[in-house]
């Protein structure tokens, strides 16, 4: 196998697993309230109460609140329904790169960029929204982890661009 073909092989066994994280992700997002009621019974079956008091009781807090939301004013939820698309939508950005990597690059770059917004967001929205700081250290953790994998793609882009032959402008831009 060539170098430009094992690279291209790479990049894309990395980004099919990014998206999978991506769309798993999202799609987590649709049944909130089923989740927090088996994870709720998870951590009770874990004796996770007896270790971690304070996980437990923003579980349940969390649990509480969905449950109301839900039985009161459901279309509360329809953002979560929102928030769960957006990943769907992002995940499927990543074709662009999977097909032409050199060319679709700035996908990859975006990416890192909304990871890395991912830190401020947390820690701004997390107290005006009364998260507990290491709930939003859980929730930054998804920026750092996210970047991960595309700092790897990019870089493999970068060479695989190296070893490409470089074409000359289009001509709509020559001009």
């Amino acid at each position: 196998m060539s170098d430009r073909a094992a690279l291209l092989k790479s990049i894309r066994a990395w980004l099919v697993f990014f998206v999978v994280c991506l769309v798993l992700s999202g799609a987590t997002a649709f049944p909130l309230v089923h989740e927090l009621h088996w994870t709720e019974d998870l951590l009770r079956s874990l004796s996770v109460p007896e270790h971690l008091p304070a996980l437990m009781d923003w579980i349940e807090r969390v649990r509480r609140g969905l449950d109301a939301a839900d039985a009161e004013y459901p279309f509360l939820l329809y953002g979560t329904d929102w928030l769960a698309f957006a990943h769907l939508v992002i995940a499927m950005a990543f074709y662009g790169p999977y097909r032409d990597p050199v060319r679709n690059i700035w996908v990859i770059e975006f990416g890192m960029i909304a990871c890395a917004g991912i830190v401020p967001l947390a820690l701004i929205c997390g107290p005006l929204r009364g998260i507990p700081f290491w709930w939003t250290v859980i929730d930054m953790s998804f920026g750092f982890l996210g970047v991960i994998p595309l700092y790897v793609v990019r870089k493999k882009i970068k060479r695989l661009e190296a070893l490409s032959p470089h074409p000359g402008p289009t001509p709509a831009l020559a001009a």
